[in-house]
């Protein structure tokens, strides 16, 4: 199903210049408002979960997760080239998983590292917190590679419509909605948070359990239907 060739013309096309200065540009965000919150309040566990989980998790994860999800597929159909990937006898499914696990590896990369790295600055792990939210940074990356995976496919607007998503619905709605809390990734990964922290500092609207199968559940059928839409793109070339 991995497709090696694939995989490489799709990391040079997330990681060219233009796309790493805007992936880089959050985690350093991210990592220079905790080196300054350490510096004005100390190590402080509420503060620490209120960054990572207000900025990184909220945020940060959700955004890349457009740059790389879109970025993995989009222009490629865009441009037109993704005529000359579909001319190869590669099979349709293995483009698709291929290109989300490429997804899935940036979003990772450029999220739950830096997600760590900042939850050591701001209270050096305590109460487990920095684990937990690059977990929850982990699992979130999987889950958004896979949707904006798909928005690649069925729109020319990918990432307009996924920045609309990520800051209107993840960053907004879903910490602050009660009721569009239990529709959030956000959500379900900070259930997992919760079950790796120590203390009742994060918190999640969904159980363990819902919050596994709903991030299953969305990334198997989103990937599934991108595939089906990138197979529809291919009889509509051979018509």
């Amino acid at each position: 199903m991995y497709d090696p060739t694939v995989a490489r013309l799709t990391y040079r096309a997330l990681l060219g210049r233009r796309r790493a200065l805007i992936l880089f540009a959050l985690p350093v965000l991210l990592i220079a408002i905790s080196a300054a919150v350490r510096g004005f309040s100390g190590a402080d566990d509420q503060v620490a979960v209120d960054v990572l989980g207000g900025f990184a998790l909220a945020t940060m994860v959700p955004i890349i997760g457009v740059i790389a999800g879109t970025g993995a597929i989009g222009p490629e159909i865009d441009d037109g080239s993704v005529v000359y990937l579909l001319s190869k006898p590669i099979k349709r499914p293995a483009i698709i998983f291929t290109k989300l696990i490429v997804a899935i590896a940036v979003t990772m990369a450029f999220s739950a590292i830096p997600t760590f790295v900042a939850g050591m600055i701001l209270n050096g792990n305590g109460q487990q917190i920095a684990v937990a939210y690059t977990i929850a940074a982990l699992v979130a990356s999987i889950t958004y590679a896979a949707i904006f995976l798909l928005l690649g496919t069925i729109t020319r607007h990918a990432v307009v419509f996924g920045l609309v998503y990520a800051l209107v619905w993840e960053a907004l709605f879903g910490s602050l909605v009660s009721g569009a809390r239990t529709l959030s990734v956000q959500q379900w990964s900070l259930a997992v948070a919760e079950k790796v922290g120590k203390g009742d500092l994060i918190t999640s609207d969904v159980g363990l359990t819902t919050g596994a199968v709903l991030l299953l559940a969305v990334t198997v059928a989103t990937t599934w239907y991108a595939g089906q839409k990138l197979r529809s793109l291919t009889l509509a070339g051979e018509e």
